[in-house]
């Protein structure tokens, strides 16, 4: 294999092999996966602006039985901080939303042993009943295979029962790594890695438009993170043509604070600046049918972030108005409205605030500062 060659592949669209993506990672320059990642930026988002989000992260319950090594979240049943969410609580934290600009809430929890399809379907219809303009971006493959599973009904089932109630799409949480050895390592109770892609592939043909993500830097192998990839793509190359499917690529780094992975194992995230950088640039090259890649503030930090922009990623994410789960591992970055602005701004682009279907929208004319308090 030639590194040049692989990259003039990469600005023709050329789908490359797992082992392509494996040899660029160890061989090619960081300049050079930035350059190609950048101008196959400039083709398929030309505006040159930097999208953005105002919505938030809130959780259904916080009782689980996945038992992740990573999630410091999670409250096993019956535990005294174990809770559901009730409708009150929705209430204020949507109003909120909607004062600080927000339109969406990112809707997830855990694998509560109780909590079937009826739940998720009567609250999803309450909140869309009480807040028409609500987005809801809920769920994610995991939590969808688990309900399927405690009903004893498809993936397909249970995803069109949903969105018949009011959700508007499937957000890409718990890919973590996609290969089985993987989570039999890090997430033995989530759904494997192929279920994962088929709740995805049930989500398109329903035309539910989903995100994907990759958690990377704790147990994977090189090849495994290409291997997630290649997958991701695949998924993405089988939608109906006239759907959207994966709207946008995140990839992050593992955060190891407290976690059992690090405590047990002593599993540390040792992922460098250099290397996400890296990471999200061969994430543009290597998925060449998703249009958006995110680059993870939250995880990685505004400096970092910045940097990515010029290496593929179009997107900066949301401010995340309310975030608890991957904050809980020790994610320790936090943005304003104006402050994730400014920060488009410094790195050279122009800031587009953004809804989940990648639609601009105009800031509101009355926006109220977030004050950050976690």
């Amino acid at each position: 294999m030639n590194t040049a060659e692989l990259l003039q592949r990469a600005l023709n669209f050329d789908f490359l092999t797992k082992e392509e993506g494996v040899f660029l990672y160890h061989n090619a320059k960081t300049a050079e996966l930035a350059y190609v990642a950048n101008e196959l930026r400039k083709i398929q988002v030309p505006s040159g602006k930097v999208t953005w989000q105002i919505d938030r992260n809130v959780n259904t319950t916080n009782v689980c039985i996945a038992n992740c090594k990573f999630c410091n979240f999670f409250r096993r049943p019956g535990h005294d901080e174990s809770y559901i969410t009730d409708i009150e609580t929705y209430k204020v934290k949507i109003e909120e939303t909607f004062r600080l600009g927000g339109d969406q809430l990112l809707l997830q929890g855990g694998h509560h042993p109780d909590l079937g399809l009826q739940f998720y379907a009567n609250l999803f219809k309450e909140l869309k009943e009480l807040y028409p303009d609500l987005k809801l971006h809920a769920l994610g493959p995991p939590e969808i295979a688990h309900v399927a599973k405690l009903e004893g009904i498809s993936h397909t089932e249970v995803l069109r029962e949903l969105k018949a109630n009011g959700m508007d799409s499937l957000p890409g949480a718990g890919a973590e790594i996609l290969n089985d050895r993987v989570r039999r390592l890090i997430s033995k109770g989530k759904c494997g890695g192929q279920e994962w892609l088929d709740v995805m592939r049930a989500a398109h043909q329903l035309d539910i438009t989903t995100s994907a993500t990759m958690m990377f830097g704790h147990v994977e192998t090189i090849e495994e993170r290409f291997e997630h990839l290649v997958w991701i793509r695949e998924v993405q190359s089988e939608k109906p043509e006239h759907v959207k499917g994966f709207l946008a690529f995140i990839p992050w780094p593992f955060q190891d604070d407290g976690t059992l992975l690090k405590r047990l194992r002593g599993i540390s995230n040792n992922v460098s600046g250099d290397e996400y950088v890296r990471m999200l640039a061969l994430s543009r090259i290597m998925l060449p049918n998703v249009i958006n890649i995110q680059a993870s503030w939250l995880t990685v930090g505004k400096a970092v972030a910045q940097m990515c922009l010029h290496a593929g990623a179009n997107d900066f994410g949301s401010i995340m108005i309310e975030e608890n789960v991957v904050s809980a591992a020790g994610a320790p970055h936090r943005f304003t409205a104006n402050g994730i602005q400014t920060a488009i701004t410094e790195a050279g682009f122009e800031p587009q605030l953004r809804g989940q279907q990648y639609n601009y929208r105009d800031l509101p004319a009355q926006l109220e500062e977030q004050v950050i308090t976690y």
